[in-house]
């Protein structure tokens, strides 16, 4: 095995409507990143990719986490997060440098002054910015430049992609991880995250739109030209399909999502077949048959005006004829069979499913490459290149994950401090607890 010992671990937390997913991972000598543990857990405190409830928000992240520890075997204090949610807006913004002499090069500094103004713009009360991505930049009235570092020019223009969010819900996701004991190092939006992982630099190049279908939210990213020119979060995604499914069928929301992954298809003209499909009725009462057809029709409504959407937001984008490579699409909800073809006849656009193994290194567990860790997997990567570039420094401290109340019983149990202590009441509690263990197990021996 290739030792990355040298390289840190980072840990990407996707707090999603219908999961919550924590993945670890680090750089590989070779460039290349390696997944180290992943867990995953049910998620019952987020509607529609904002936190509705803390409890049992901080219960999925505690046990994801923890379990992402036991499987990396490595501690770990700080996590890379996302958000989304139907909070989330951009815009389109121009600013100017005027830079004191033109014998001197553009830098870095000069960029990041930029950058800074950027964050001064007024916003409406309650929201935030997330994101200052730069596009083209304008040096001298010499207009269509990518990287200006290095130009000699007096005025300095750019055309900036805003993205904001509102403040409370950016402060729930951090109360939520700080409630677990760690940290929140960065925060992404999901849909740049979810490009990340699964796009190629030569669709982004070409133009394409990327269409993550989550849960709760259908994430939209449009690049064109190698820069994000548009993104948008829909609050429509898979829950909203398996609601219809319970109405229309009159069922049960279990047997419902059941029916949506096992029998569901985007195209009903694909269902050839048609086959009954028998439920179990309730105590007492007959059992109750659907038609996999009918089905599929239930699907399709709703698929098609999930699209519509998606169509009338990358028309409003201006990108409508410039997105060569078309569209992609990710997450839980690419999974649908026929979704593919549905969205190329309903669209006009070539369509492929995105699945995140753009990045990853040779040997990756066959888990990861489902659609569904699209976002987690983005994460990761935007993480471990904060990471790299200096952008997130991690404090090292011990691990304050309280990953299991009662007194450590076995020698495999992590003994870890509450986040309320400092370290000297934190050691303090290790000896008492450590001494406990023996007391309790006189004849054990490391």
């Amino acid at each position: 095995m290739t030792d990355t010992n040298h390289n840190p671990l980072v840990v990407a937390l996707d707090i999603g409507t219908t999961k919550v997913c924590a993945i670890a991972g680090r750089r590989s000598e070779h460039g290349r990143v390696e997944v180290l543990g992943i867990g995953k857990v049910d998620s019952v405190g987020v509607l529609r990719g904002v936190v509705s409830n803390i409890e049992k928000t901080v219960r999925a992240i505690t046990e994801a986490t923890a379990m992402v520890g036991r499987v990396s075997k490595e501690e770990f204090t700080h996590v890379h997060v996302g958000i989304a949610g139907q909070h989330i807006k951009s815009l389109q913004h121009r600013g100017l440098l005027t830079r004191d002499s033109n014998h001197t090069e553009i830098s870095k500094a000069d960029i990041e002054r930029l950058i800074h103004d950027m964050h001064k713009l007024v916003l409406p009360p309650g929201d935030k910015i997330l994101h200052v991505i730069p596009q083209e930049f304008t040096v001298d009235d010499e207009r269509g430049i990518n990287d200006p570092i290095g130009m000699s020019g007096v005025r300095l223009e750019a055309n900036f992609h805003i993205i904001t969010g509102q403040i409370t819900a950016s402060n729930n996701i951090y109360r939520c991880v700080e409630r677990t004991g760690l940290k929140a190092a960065s925060m992404t939006l999901e849909p740049i995250a979810s490009a990340a992982a699964v796009l190629s630099a030569e669709e982004k190049e070409a133009g394409v739109a990327l269409v993550d279908i989550g849960g709760g939210t259908t994430d939209i990213t449009i690049f064109q030209e190698g820069i994000i020119r548009h993104t948008a979060v829909l609050p429509f995604g898979g829950n909203i399909i398996t609601k219809d499914i319970k109405e229309g069928c009159r069922v049960m929301d279990g047997q419902a999502e059941k029916l949506k992954i096992k029998f569901g298809s985007a195209l009903a003209n694909e269902v050839f077949d048609n086959r009954i499909i028998t439920i179990p009725g309730l105590r007492g009462r007959a059992p109750k048959e659907i038609s996999e057809k009918n089905l599929a029709h239930v699907i399709q409504a709703r698929l098609e005006e999930i699209l519509d959407y998606v169509l009338w937001e990358i028309q409003r984008s201006g990108y409508e004829r410039k997105l060569i490579a078309g569209i992609v699409l990710t997450g839980g909800g690419a999974l649908m069979n026929h979704i593919e073809k549905l969205t190329e006849f309903h669209t006009g656009m070539p369509t492929r499913i995105g699945v995140p193994v753009e990045h990853l290194a040779h040997g990756y567990s066959k888990q990861v490459s489902s659609p569904i860790y699209a976002t987690a997997i983005g994460l990761l990567l935007k993480g471990i290149s904060d990471v790299e570039s200096g952008i997130v420094r991690y404090k090292h401290e011990a691990k304050p994950v309280e990953a299991a109340p009662q007194v450590a019983e076995t020698q495999e149990e992590a003994v870890v401090a509450t986040p309320e202590l400092d370290n000297s009441k934190w050691y303090e509690q290790l000896f008492n607890r450590t001494k406990e263990w023996f007391e309790a197990e006189p004849d054990s021996k490391f």
